[in-house]
């Protein structure tokens, strides 16, 4: 609920932050866990499903299905399995690193920044009711915001790198629009 921070060392399963309507959601590994989290899962599948509100960082991998159905939640996490932001219809989603295949199946609103680590985002991503359009000066703030907040809140090596070099990493940053969002933004 608005005004409650869950901070979680450790791991999660599937559903986490399933339904969240408010808060803030941070899910990162102990400082003494052997592993990197940016080559791990931190949390299973079908993550913030139906969440409708709040923020979420998670310091690792996601499974399949994460955000999906999202109407409101602003996320971000450091690399997602298949079907990422399936049937997604509000709210913010930001991936710093590899996704796989049918990102934003069925996705009417809201919108996803992806760093594309690999050149292939684009063939991974289902066009089908979006597309790709530039970062504009007032999003590039707002990406990076939300990046230093999840460095701030994870302590994630990843967002710093990306931080580091910043200017170089806006532009492999990919921004997945959908048509119809779009086209209502543009109506009002």
């Amino acid at each position: 609920a608005g005004g409650v921070t869950l901070e979680l060392e450790g791991d999660a399963n599937d559903y986490t932050g399933k339904g969240m309507s408010g808060g803030t959601l941070v899910v990162r590994p102990a400082p003494e866990a052997p592993f990197r989290a940016e080559e791990n899962a931190i949390v299973g599948n079908t993550v913030l499903y139906g969440a409708t509100a709040g923020k979420a960082f998670f310091r690792g991998l996601a499974g399949e299905r994460f955000a999906v159905r999202n109407s409101g939640v602003i996320a971000v996490v450091e690399g997602i399995g298949d079907h990422g932001c399936e049937y997604m219809t509000g709210g913010r989603v930001v991936v710093l690193g590899a996704t796989g295949l049918n990102f934003a199946a069925g996705m009417s609103g809201g919108i996803a920044y992806v760093l594309d680590v690999d050149g292939g985002f684009r063939s991974r991503c289902n066009t089908e009711l979006v597309g790709f359009d530039e970062i504009t000066p007032d999003e590039a703030l707002e990406l990076r915001g939300l990046i230093e907040e999840h460095h701030e809140r994870t302590g994630s090596p990843v967002a710093e790198r990306i931080l580091d070099a910043w200017d170089d990493q806006l532009g492999r940053f990919v921004k997945v629009m959908p048509h119809d969002y779009k086209r209502a933004l543009l109506e009002l």
